[in-house]
């Protein structure tokens, strides 16, 4: 009878745990995936008397041309008035994924913006076995995997006046601040050259009008002469966050991460995907190298692959980060 009974306990248990793993996978896949939130956050990092910029982060969209509601949360966004957006890859999640990007991006045209290229611009989604995340990073770019149009997408994106950080520098006034971005092309897969990123910052300010503030023009609004490096990034491996802040970001943009995009109440993510600390999986924090350090904004991302569209204690995201001045 002792038996019978701990045997009954027990299947009870099961069905028990079994049922609310079927809730919270149908609550992740049918409803919190599409909770688009957008997170507010505050960089002191321009100079002193600068006017904030209004710098608007959109990552891993990893977009499929039906995902309608996603597209028009996107559009949705053009209302906050972004000074400059900064794109840090993953668009693509389907083969005609870029009519769905062309509409999500339309009403940001004119706004200036900078952008870096994820692994899934480049390849399709695959079919996986999430136990291997806990494994280690993943796998992209095999020979199995369908090739994007990654041509067609960086020409809509230079179509739309954005600067092309993949493995180069580039510089943009907004509001009177000069802004320095350099960025990597994805680390995941090893397309960066973060050793390129020195002479790439060197030609840069040689061939920069505003390098001497003698020939800034007078009529020209503008703050206490003064550079704001930013890094961009698709995937945050710690090599490349050292780098740039060895370089002189004071302020790096990445993603890549989803936020871990299944995350455990009061743990927090199970994995990283890469190499960052699991505490710095998604939002803002400080990443310090060798005495020096940067702010660093993580973005969860807005969207899942197509093969594993689920997300749990990880609303999917878009940040709006408003630089100010630091004192």
């Amino acid at each position: 009878m002792a038996r019978a009974s701990g045997l009954h306990a027990a299947g009870t248990a099961l069905a028990v745990f079994a049922a609310a793993g079927a809730a919270a996978f149908a609550w992740g896949s049918l409803v919190e995936r599409k909770l688009y939130t957008l997170r507010r956050v505050s960089v002191p990092v321009l100079p002193a008397g600068s006017a904030p910029i209004r710098v608007l982060h959109l990552s891993d969209l990893h977009m499929a041309p039906w995902q309608h509601d996603k597209q028009e949360w996107i559009r949705s966004l053009a209302d906050l008035e972004p000074d400059l957006i900064v794109d840090t890859g993953d668009n693509l999640g389907h083969a005609d994924g870029l009519t769905g990007i062309e509409r999500s991006f339309e009403p940001f045209r004119g706004v200036p913006g900078v952008y870096v290229h994820g692994s899934n611009d480049y390849f399709g989604p695959q079919l996986k076995n999430p136990l291997k995340y806990f494994t280690g990073p993943s796998k992209s770019g095999s020979s199995t995997a369908p090739r994007l149009d990654n041509a067609a997408l960086t020409s809509y994106f230079d179509g739309l006046g954005w600067v092309n950080l993949n493995n180069a520098a580039g510089a943009i006034e907004i509001k009177g601040t000069h802004l320095e971005f350099f960025g990597v092309n994805d680390p995941h897969i090893r397309f960066d050259r973060v050793e390129a990123i020195p002479g790439a910052l060197d030609e840069l300010r040689e061939n920069d009008p505003y390098s001497d503030d003698a020939t800034w023009p007078e009529d020209a609004p503008r703050a206490e002469r003064g550079t704001v490096t930013i890094g961009v990034t698709h995937s945050p491996y710690r090599r490349v966050l050292d780098a740039f802040v060895t370089y002189g970001a004071s302020m790096i943009f990445a993603g890549h991460t989803h936020g871990g995009q299944v995350c455990v109440p009061g743990f927090g993510a199970l994995v990283t995907n890469c190499d960052i600390p699991r505490s710095q999986v998604k939002g803002l924090s400080i990443w310090r190298h060798a005495f020096r350090s940067a702010f660093l904004n993580v973005s969860a991302g807005l969207g899942t692959s197509i093969y594993a569209p689920v997300r749990f204690a990880c609303r999917p995201e878009a940040t709006l980060v408003t630089l100010t001045p630091s004192v």
